[in-house]
């Protein structure tokens, strides 16, 4: 199960360094929480690596891990 979490590149979209910071992007659900309780890095289906922390509710989804989300279900 994957979920939803804000925070190298896009493989294809074009960002200027740091935008994939504003993204909410996809982890797989069990790292998330002890990234979260441990402040162990995560790595997210876009390879974005970082230590989760912000509400990801306040962000848009990256379009990388939403299009490869899109692939894993389809």
């Amino acid at each position: 199960m994957l979920e939803e979490q804000t925070e190298t590149k896009p493989n294809h979209y074009s960002y200027e360094d740091g935008d994939e910071d504003r993204f909410s992007h996809y982890v797989p659900k069990d790292k998330l929480m002890a990234a979260m309780v441990d402040g162990i890095p995560v790595k997210a289906l876009c390879g974005k690596m970082w230590v989760p922390t912000r509400d990801p509710e306040r962000f848009p989804i990256c379009p990388n891990c939403k299009e490869i989300f899109a692939k894993m279900k389809g």
